[in-house]
């Protein structure tokens, strides 16, 4: 995938990125999201992880992963502010960032890709950088 012209993306608020499609619908979060999911929630840290979190393999993540987002209403984030890193870094995540995968699981469901703000290559991979750390946290 040829980054080199950049990408224009801009968030439409259809909120498909936040419908669960399996596998794939998994929020992990790092201790950092998790504190700032729970300010903006209004909740303490332990009362957040208790009622909206669960471990898997020892990684931590929204529970029930096998439906919709429980913070998304009307196809709006409830938490934007305070919303997880893997939800800040969409779409550009590693596993995105190869022509096939960017042609069949992003491009074809989203349809702010194209749109709005260019992203040049080095904000880009910053943002991959960002969205890779926070997976190995």
């Amino acid at each position: 995938m040829d980054l080199s012209k950049g990408i224009r993306f801009e968030c439409q608020g259809t909120g498909n990125c936040c419908t669960s499609r399996g596998e794939y619908g998994y929020v992990y979060l790092s201790a950092d999201d998790a504190k700032r999911m729970a300010k903006v929630i209004g909740v303490g840290l332990r009362e957040f992880k208790r009622e909206y979190c669960e471990l898997t393999d020892g990684n931590l993540h929204l529970k029930n992963p096998d439906q919709d987002c429980r913070f998304v209403k009307d196809a709006r984030c409830m938490v934007y502010e305070g919303r997880p890193t893997q939800c800040r870094t969409w779409p550009f995540w590693p596993e995105n960032m190869n022509a096939k995968s960017w042609s069949k699981d992003v491009k074809s469901f989203c349809p702010g890709v194209g749109k709005g703000k260019l992203y040049s290559e080095k904000e880009i991979r910053a943002i991959v950088r960002e969205q890779a750390r926070a997976e190995r946290s």
